[in-house]
Formats: C-alpha cells, structure tokens, sequence
C-alpha cells in the first residue's frame, strides 16, 4: 500500500482530477479561446512566410495577415448576407401573392381529391380526406412553429453571447498571434532533450496535417460550390449565384447541409404547382449530400493521412460527442494520437 502513495503517484492522480475537472466545468466555457488558439497555429506559416518575404518583424507581419484574413471573411460574409436578406425582402413582399397562389393549388388539390374519390365508399372517402387534411396541417403548424416567438425570442437571446464569444476570439486570437513564439519558448523550456525532439517531430507532423485537412475542406467545398451552381443554372438562373453561395456557406454545416435550404425549396415547388423544379431542386439535395458523404471523407483521408474508414468514424463520433467543432476536431484527434504514437511518446507495443 505504501509503495503506491508515492509522490509521484500522488501527484499522478491529482494531475488527472484537475485534468477532468477542467475538461467538464472550464473547457465548455473556453471554446472561443481554444478555437483561437488552434486558429492562430494555423495562420502561424503565413505570418513567418511575411516575416520571410517582405523583412517585416513579428508584429507588423502578424498585423499584416490578420487584417488581410478579417477583410477577407468579413467581405465574403458582407456580400452572402447582405444579398440573402434583399431576397428575404423580396420574398416577404410578395409573400401575400405566394399565398394566395398556395391557396388555389389547395383548392385544386381537393377538387382532385373528390374526383379521384368520386364513386368509392363515404368511409373511404373521409379516410382520405382526413389524411389530406391532417398531412397538410402537420406543415401548416411545422412552419408556424419554426417561426414562433419562442424560436425567433431564442435566437435573439443568443445572438448577445455569440457576438461577445466572437470578440472574445478576435481579441485573443491576435494576442495568440504576437505571442506564439514565446508560449513555444515556454513550453520547450519544460522539456527535456529527447521529449523536445518528440514535441518537434510532432509539431512538424501536425503542421502538415493541417494544412492537408485546409486543403481537403477547400477542395470538397469547391466541388460543392461548382456543382451547385451548375445545378442552380439549369433549375433557376435568376438565384444561381447568390443561392449557391448560400447553399455553399450553409453545406459546411455538418448535418444539415444543404438539405435545410433545398428542401424546403423543392417542397415549395412541388405545393405551388411546379413539380419538374421541385423534382431537379431534390436531386440537386440528393447529389450534393452523396458528393459530401462519399467525396469528403475520401479527400480528407488522403490529405490528412487517414484511410476513409477511420476518417468517417472519427468525424461522425467527434459530431456526436462535441457538435459542430467535433466534426474537425475528431480527425485531429485520431491525427495526433497516430502522431505521439510515431514519435515514441505513446507506446503500444503489447500483446493479449
């Protein structure tokens, strides 16, 4: 017994009680940080590529690429928003005319209800009617209820804490900028020689990987991008452009996709009438989702150095378990856990 109270067990264990602590009450809370953090990695070659190029020292360079980055976003997001809500202006002022085009197809489509019905028996026919009736109803109160006041009351009520994470994240990822080559400092100095080399090795690795991870996210939105947009040409010319940018930006999402623009889309097209725009709007949905199912993992798996396989699980159990951050961050897991095993500093070498 005694020879397990060491002080290196003791201190072992209390490491492990202060790690999961921080994991369940400090690492919710500090996701804006982290997700800094990890940003500020990941733009790091850049600044040292201006350091490099132009003779600039540290600060002006990361200045440099972080005004650079900020426009560059800030200019895509000004002009998807800002296009996405002329439409919903435009949308909503024609929206009484929708509806009372909404109302006649409702209208025609009991008129064939009761002549598909015509001559069979009454307790079939208020069968059918009932169904009618309530299919309909149930989209009638689905919509009602996306755009309730609780939903909409929601929303807003989150809009305060998300526009104080993404300050937050701005601040600290300039901050983590500046002074990243000084927490690398830090954390060497805690380091012997040999782990130091480990540490390196991995850095090295981790480096690559992400910049293949970049890369394979581009590459498959890109195909998104080009394959909507062709889609969109052929089915509605007139939002080509600014739908499949819509489309492109909301497909990131893991989950929903495009699937929550195009179906509502096609189911609107099928209830005002237009049943061959409906019929492309839905297998433009179904060929975008077999694109980013099938394509990603497959992409991500020979830039990141995974085979699909692990690729997929490690996505799907990191969605599951963190949400939208987990989709990217379960790969890098198994990335950095393959990693420390290569470096030596995680050894599995046994046998059952």
């Amino acid at each position: 017994m005694s020879k397990l109270l060491t002080k290196k067990n003791m201190i072992i264990v209390l490491s492990l009680i202060i790690a999961i602590l921080a994991i369940i009450y400090i690492l919710p809370v500090s996701i804006p940080i982290l997700f800094a953090l990890f940003t500020a990695i990941i733009i790091d070659p850049l600044v040292r590529l201006a350091e490099k190029r132009f003779k600039w020292k540290r600060k002006l360079s990361v200045i440099s690429v972080y005004l650079f980055i900020l426009t560059l976003i800030t200019s895509i997001l000004y002009y998807t928003v800002t296009q996405l809500i002329g439409k919903i202006i435009s949308f909503s002022k024609a929206a009484p005319e929708y509806l009372n085009s909404l109302s006649t197809v409702w209208v025609e489509m009991q008129g064939k209800v009761f002549q598909f019905t015509a001559g069979m028996p009454k307790d079939v026919v208020k069968t059918v009617q009932k169904e009618f009736t309530t299919i309909f109803k149930s989209m009638k109160d689905a919509t009602l209820d996306l755009i309730s006041t609780d939903n909409i009351m929601m929303i807003l009520t989150d809009v305060p804490n998300f526009l104080v994470s993404l300050i937050v994240f701005m601040i600290a990822l300039f901050l983590f900028m500046l002074e990243l080559p000084e927490l690398k400092k830090t954390l060497f100095r805690h380091l012997t020689t040999a782990t130091a080399e480990k540490v390196r090795y991995m850095i090295t690795k981790l480096n690559a990987v992400v910049f293949g991870f970049i890369k394979a996210q581009l590459l498959v939105s890109l195909i998104i991008l080009a394959v909507t947009f062709v889609g969109l040409l052929l089915i509605a010319p007139k939002y080509a452009v600014i739908m499949s940018l819509t489309i492109w930006l909301i497909d990131l999402i893991p989950i929903l996709g495009s699937i929550i623009v195009l179906a509502p889309w096609s189911l609107y097209a099928f209830i005002s009438g237009d049943v061959s725009s409906g019929t492309k709007l839905a297998i433009l949905a179904v060929i975008l989702l077999i694109i980013r199912r099938t394509v990603e993992p497959k992409v991500m798996g020979a830039q990141i150095g995974l085979s699909p396989l692990p690729t997929l699980i490690a996505m799907f159990i990191g969605l599951k378990l963190i949400g939208f951050l987990g989709f990217f961050i379960g790969p890098l897991v198994v990335i950095l856990f393959t990693t420390a095993r290569e470096a030596g500093i995680i050894k599995m070498n046994f046998r059952i």
